[in-house]
């Protein structure tokens, strides 16, 4: 797979999209997750790891709750990581992480990941370049013991919101009440370095792509 560069992937659906179509395509596919989720419980053998990336209001939330909230919620497990406790910070980076890999059995998602050891901190310069390439390979190490020691299938979206939308989306939770929940000021701050995410996130595609990227319109 060649450089992904976001600026030349499209942020919307493609132009032939149909959308009430999609949404019949959606529910039969979920009816079919539904009776694949009861055979991964059932048989405790193998294990799903979904991990979301992206920027903030790009929809992450959102995916969540309406592909995996039509599940039983017995084997679906949601981890979003924020910063770092006092104990999670005197580990390695992904001492926090390894503790919510998933049992067999189980779809565990995680909402922001340990991607954000090679985002965040790069983009705030809180580690240098050569300590987020060493990252980068104890992430690649990390995903193939998950898949040849534990028998857990990994995927890896990407959720592409173009600058403008996130803005759209930042605005609207001010204004709709239902919304001011998710209301943070620093988000708008971290929108303002969208370009040096754009590239932290492009060299992380490029780094950490043994299991392969999905981009997400």
């Amino acid at each position: 797979m060649g450089k992904i560069r976001l600026k030349e992937i499209d942020t919307r659906a493609p132009k032939n999209f149909d959308k009430e179509k999609t949404k019949k395509d959606i529910a039969d596919l979920l009816e079919k997750l539904d009776e694949l989720q009861n055979l991964l419980y059932a048989e405790s053998k193998h294990a799903l790891l979904v991990i979301i990336q992206g920027m903030d209001a790009s929809g992450k939330d959102g995916a969540i709750r309406n592909v995996f909230g039509k599940l039983n919620p017995q084997g679906v497990e949601v981890k979003s990581f924020k910063v770092p406790t006092a104990e999670e910070a005197a580990h390695d980076f992904l001492w926090r992480i390894h503790q919510h890999a998933p049992l067999k059995g189980i779809i565990q998602i995680f909402n922001r990941s340990h991607y954000e050891d090679i985002l965040i901190t790069r983009v705030h310069k809180w580690i240098d370049d050569h300590t987020a390439k060493k990252r980068m390979e104890a992430i690649n190490n990390f995903e193939k013991l998950l898949q040849g020691h534990n028998s857990t299938a990994v995927l890896k979206f990407y959720l592409h919101v173009s600058p403008e939308e996130q803005l759209q989306r930042l605005n609207e939770r001010i204004q709709n009440p239902r919304k001011q929940w998710k209301y943070n000021e620093e988000d708008f701050k971290e929108g303002k370095l969208w370009d040096t995410y754009m590239n932290m996130y492009e060299d992380c595609f490029e780094n950490c792509s043994e299991v392969p990227w999905t981009i997400v319109p």
